[in-house]
């Protein structure tokens, strides 16, 4: 990727940032056991209180545990189909608890709601698909525009793995066999990865063949930009933010190089 034309490389990041949410009921299939993020933040609604200002809110993962918390959050998220899927969740919830989910469909870098919250939080890796400087600086724009003055912000990134970026291109690790929500057929799964030492961004070929017709397949590339922690402090910091934690867990174990993820909590700096 690094050798591509810009422009190229543009169609390339722009696929890898909206085609592995296309499918919303797949994607909903895929991250149904992942719960602990859920907690977390879950928690910290609790603990700071809302509304909340939900930056990616997906299918409503995370958006519907804290409403069910009594705390009311506004989700924003750019894809259409993701948004379909939250209103199909949250037409099944009690209405009193539908009611305290406000879904927009917007722009993280550019979205204004005039409104300020006490936490504005961005879980499972929203940020990894801000892939260029002026793209991470515009969402934390929208961050400051929309804290209180005494208000957190929380978000997640995975932790950058040096051998796992150095995988060979060329290889296919294969994985166990998928159910498709879509059509019920069950595909054989691989993954490739693709490292832009450059640019920090990872490319990830997910390729789908269906068992017994080998005719039927596809690929669905997943663009990720790798943030490393000295890195992150200080893109925080130049951006007008004070980091309270980076934990290395939802349980806020400290970050340490076997950490999957790294969870970040900070406010505005005052001057």
């Amino acid at each position: 990727m690094s050798t591509m034309n810009p422009k190229a490389r543009r169609r390339l990041l722009k696929a890898g940032t909206s085609a592995h949410y296309e499918d919303a009921h797949y994607y909903d299939n895929a991250y149904r056991s992942r719960k602990d993020d859920v907690a977390f933040y879950t928690d910290m609604a609790r603990s700071k209180g809302g509304p909340v200002l939900e930056l990616g809110v997906g299918t409503g993962r995370v958006a519907i545990d804290i409403a069910h918390a009594g705390i009311k959050v506004v989700g924003i998220d750019r894809m259409a189909e993701m948004l379909t899927r939250a209103k199909e969740r949250i037409a099944k919830l009690p209405k009193e608890i539908g009611a305290r989910i406000d879904l927009r469909r917007g722009d993280i870098q550019r979205v204004r709601l005039g409104k300020r919250f006490p936490l504005v939080i961005s879980p499972f890796n929203v940020f990894m698909h801000l892939y260029e400087l002026k793209e991470i600086e515009r969402t934390l724009q929208t961050v400051h525009a929309h804290l209180t003055p005494k208000g957190t912000f929380v978000f997640d990134v995975l932790m950058p793995v040096p051998g796992a970026l150095a995988r060979d291109p060329s290889r296919f690790y294969k994985s166990r066999p998928i159910k498709s929500p879509a059509d019920g057929k069950r595909y054989a799964y691989s993954e490739a990865f693709q490292y832009d030492g450059v640019r920090q961004v990872q490319m990830v070929t997910m390729v789908f063949e269906e068992l017994g017709n080998h005719q039927n397949n596809f690929v669905t590339p997943l663009a990720h930009r790798q943030f490393y922690p000295e890195e992150l402090k200080a893109l925080l910091h130049y951006n007008g933010f004070k980091i309270d934690a980076i934990y290395g867990d939802y349980n806020k174990g400290p970050l340490t190089d076997e950490s999957e993820s790294q969870i970040v909590v900070a406010r505005k700096a005052t001057r």
